[in-house]
């Protein structure tokens, strides 16, 4: 049965960490001017309250992973960190200006790229200067993604003295000829290094992402690479399916073929036998591709209801603002997204002349924020219910048939006024909010914009 719904389901999808999509934004109602006024809006009406979160995108890679989908730079040239972090602190200088107050934040993301290839002095220079113009809510989460082969003790402990009590490592497969495949040579002591280090400095979640359904992965691949990993015990997990979008300009996906990438019938065996092997130890699944022990914040949040998802997927916490600093990096005021340029010399070449470096990005209108609702109570809650009297099922028909198909393949429970997804629906939420997306529905896109949703 499981194989007829992976076969029936399989399609190209969103991974909704946005809706609208950013496929379809739309540049005709988008302007810099109106993203501004929608961040000041969303600023003055939840900075005092809950705070705003940043994500600040560090680009630069000593090595190119072949199955990184990431905006990225590769170089050894190290000289190149400065001049990037004094563009950021620039960035975020331009934000500062248009509030009426300090910022409060509440939550802090370095992503990339690496962010262990800046060194720990200049990691920490960046953060001091932002948090000497900022103020700090009461329960805020500072995280960062650490390499483990770069990670330093130095790195750790600099990061932990001004606030970092996160690490999420890249871990991806153990297996040699994986690794081999996806350019990540990477032993398992170094990874326990890493984890432990973290761990002795005070950290008080450490994290491990995973990947399934990497070129040459096999059934026995995934279980070796769980096994070690539950050896470790890392506090929270992203097990999630390898997104091949090779057609994606310098993703650097290349350097095997789609033949050699496994089926998505064995894709789905490989994420049900993680999840099992991760239940004997009691890891917890949150929402979708997500796993965390009890203790662990995230496993609170989705008990509490506060679970929330965005550009930088599942957090404990939900930030009306979340504001992104660096190359490529999105920002989100509820009311609309942008996103930075992309090319390092375009990012520095705004900032010169005082523009924050936005090329693109969407204002949203009220059919947008209602859907866009549903969409994050079913990543998160994995429910949603039809409250809102502006938009209910009878005005989305095409949403209500494709909701009814699902009903009868067992994957979620549509009642008066609201649906559930089942225990068997919840491996294809995509594909449940793919229902919602009308945008999607209205204009099938005419190449591949998505990976397969399983």
């Amino acid at each position: 049965m499981l194989k007829s719904l992976v076969n029936k389901y399989n399609i190209a999808g969103p991974r909704y960490t946005s809706y609208p999509t950013v496929p379809y934004w739309s540049q005709e109602t988008f302007s810099l001017k109106k993203w501004k006024s929608s961040l000041i809006q969303s600023f003055k009406e939840s900075n005092s309250e809950e705070g705003i979160s940043l994500y600040i995108h560090l680009p630069f890679c000593e090595s190119l992973c072949t199955f990184c989908g990431c905006n990225k730079r590769i170089t050894k040239q190290h000289n190149v960190e400065s001049p990037y972090i004094n563009a950021v602190l620039k960035e975020w200088h331009l934000y500062l200006e248009l509030f009426d107050e300090k910022p409060i934040i509440k939550e802090l993301h370095l992503g990339g790229g690496t962010p262990t290839f800046f060194s720990p002095e200049n990691l920490k220079r960046l953060i001091t200067f932002i948090l000497n113009t900022s103020k700090l809510a009461p329960h805020h989460e500072f995280s960062f993604e650490g390499h483990p082969n770069n990670t330093t003790r130095e790195h750790l402990q600099a990061l932990y003295d001004v606030g970092f009590r996160r690490v999420s490592y890249g871990v991806q497969d153990y297996n040699p000829t994986v690794q081999k495949a996806i350019h990540r040579i990477q032993p398992f002591e170094n990874v326990k290094e890493a984890t432990e280090l973290a761990r002795e400095i005070g950290y008080t979640s450490v994290g491990h992402d995973i990947i399934f359904g990497l070129p040459f992965q096999t059934l026995q691949h995934v279980e070796e690479t769980i096994l070690k990993t539950k050896a470790l015990l890392p506090d929270r997990l992203a097990f999630y399916s390898y997104a091949h979008v090779p057609w994606i300009k310098g993703n650097g996906q290349r350097g095997f073929d789609d033949a050699d990438l496994p089926s998505a019938d064995l894709k789905r065996k490989q994420y049900e036998l993680g999840k099992e092997l991760l239940a004997e130890v009691g890891y917890k699944e949150i929402g979708m591709d997500h796993f965390a022990l009890t203790t662990d914040s995230l496993f609170t949040s989705m008990i509490n209801g506060d679970l929330h998802r965005n550009f930088m997927g599942y957090t404990a916490s939900k930030t009306q603002a979340m504001i992104g600093l660096g190359v490529s990096s999105i920002s989100d005021s509820w009311y609309g997204f942008s996103q930075n340029v992309k090319g390092v010399e375009s990012y520095y070449n705004l900032l010169k002349d005082n523009i924050i470096p936005v090329y693109r990005g969407h204002i949203l209108n009220d059919e947008d924020l209602v859907i866009r609702k549903h969409i994050l109570n079913l990543m998160c809650q994995f429910e949603t219910s039809w409250t809102n009297e502006k938009l209910n099922f009878n005005d989305l028909p095409d949403t209500l048939i494709k909701l009814k198909e699902m009903e009868k393949d067992g994957l979620l429970n549509i009642y008066s006024n609201k649906i559930e997804v089942t225990q068997k629906g919840q491996p294809f939420v995509r594909n449940i909010c793919m229902a919602f997306d009308v945008l999607l529905q209205r204009k099938k896109p005419d190449t591949q914009l998505f990976s397969m949703t399983v």
